[in-house]
């Protein structure tokens, strides 16, 4: 008979191995000596360690599923009810409980990250839903359309959660995304729309423009042109492939139109330049009649003058007031010189000031014999309001007396 610490053969051949129990047949061995038969069920013994320290370095270290963790302690549990080696088995049985307890751990600590993995999926496809439902009433459609795919990428990177919760959400998504993509398509047939209403109105208007270019009425076209520009801005745009070569053509029949004026008008200022400069020279001549002294012949003179004033055209605009002013101002200074020889030589005129000058001499002197007596009898409140109206009366006077010596005496 062979024995060691954990296990014995009986003479029969028979393996035992010793537990807290008692012992336990291992197996029967024949074909050797007792020593080999236990030599052979040690190692089979050394193979569970080796084994369970494998699966528990794998538990340790590797993302081993909990479900394949136990169907492996399973598989070495049995071999160690069983009795199938020598050895320490109740420190086997030891390991693989606390194996146990580490895997049912790491499965609840794993389910515990699922879950918070679940919850955080969850807030992320909602965010992303909140803001997809947000983006769908934009009309910012370059940004809200970039950013709708940036949130489909998004959620694809995005861990699946419950069948219901996820197709809820994803429906939510989608119809966000359909309701933008509607709204962009239905916004952009109505900008094709007014873009091609642009585009025909614009043509009327280049048709116009290219008609008006050889006008040479410069004002009423020049004007029109102005409308047509008008118009044009109030159009809004056409497609993009029309909107370059309406605009050149546009502005092309300006330019001819324009062009051809500014020629125009360049020859027509240098000849008002010129005329400007003759009526600076005939004003200056007119201005040689003041003051009058033989009124007919400063008459005549201007009269002279005018006439060739009236021949020479027009001058720039904003040179006329001054020196057409220059004019007028002789032209008022001979004609007060002729009211005044009116007035000096019309009998009536003088008839009627001599007797309006007769008539305010004898209110004068009445006055003042009023305002003597009016003195003398000590009423001097009296005297001074007939004082004043004095005053007026011989003011009265005095230009009565100045415009009958207007009529020379």
């Amino acid at each position: 008979m062979s024995s060691d610490p954990w296990g014995r053969v009986d003479e029969t051949g028979t393996v035992y191995v010793r537990t807290a129990e008692g012992e336990k047949v291992v197996g029967s061995w024949q074909a050797g000596t007792p020593e080999e038969a236990l030599a052979y069920f040690e190692r089979k013994y050394e193979g569970l360690v080796v084994e369970i320290g494998l699966l528990e370095k794998r538990v340790k270290t590797t993302d081993l599923s909990a479900k394949d963790a136990q169907t492996a302690i399973e598989h070495i549990r049995q071999q160690i009810d069983e009795h199938h080696a020598v050895g320490d088995l109740a420190a086997l049985s030891a390991r693989l409980d606390k194996l146990v307890a580490t895997v049912d751990s790491r499965r609840e600590e794993r389910k515990a990250q699922k879950a918070k993995q679940a919850d955080e999926a969850r807030a992320a496809k909602e965010a992303l839903v909140t803001e997809a439902e947000e983006l769908a009433q934009s009309e910012q459609w370059r940004v809200a359309g970039e950013r709708l795919r940036a949130l489909v990428d998004t959620w694809k990177g995005l861990p699946r959660l419950d069948r219901k919760s996820d197709d809820e959400l994803w429906h939510r998504f989608s119809h966000a995304r359909s309701a933008f993509s509607k709204r962009r398509k239905a916004h952009f047939a109505q900008l094709d729309a007014q873009r091609e209403e642009a585009r025909k109105t614009k043509e009327r208007l280049v048709a116009e423009a290219e008609a008006l270019q050889n006008s040479t009425d410069w004002g009423t076209t020049a004007a029109r042109y102005r409308e047509l520009m008008a118009d044009w801005k109030a159009a809004g745009r056409a497609q993009r492939e029309h909107e370059d070569d309406l605009w050149n053509r546009f502005r092309g029949a300006q330019d001819v139109f324009f062009a051809a004026r500014s020629g125009v008008f360049a020859e027509r200022d240098a000849e008002q330049t010129e005329n400007l400069a003759l009526k600076e020279e005939l004003a200056g001549e007119a201005e040689k009649l003041l003051p009058v002294t033989d009124l007919k012949a400063a008459r005549a003179a201007f009269r002279a003058l005018n006439e060739r004033w009236e021949a020479i055209g027009h001058v720039p605009r904003d040179a006329r007031p001054k020196v057409e002013g220059r004019m007028q101002a002789v032209e008022r200074a001979i004609q007060e010189a002729e009211e005044a020889e009116w007035r000096r030589t019309n009998p009536e005129a003088r008839a009627r000031a001599a007797g309006l000058t007769g008539q305010l001499q004898d209110a004068v002197e009445k006055l003042r014999k009023q305002i003597d007596a009016v003195r003398a009898a000590g009423n001097d409140a009296k005297a001074d309001k007939l004082a004043k109206e004095l005053e007026g009366r011989q003011a009265l006077l005095d230009q009565a007396l100045k415009g009958l010596e207007e009529f020379g005496g």
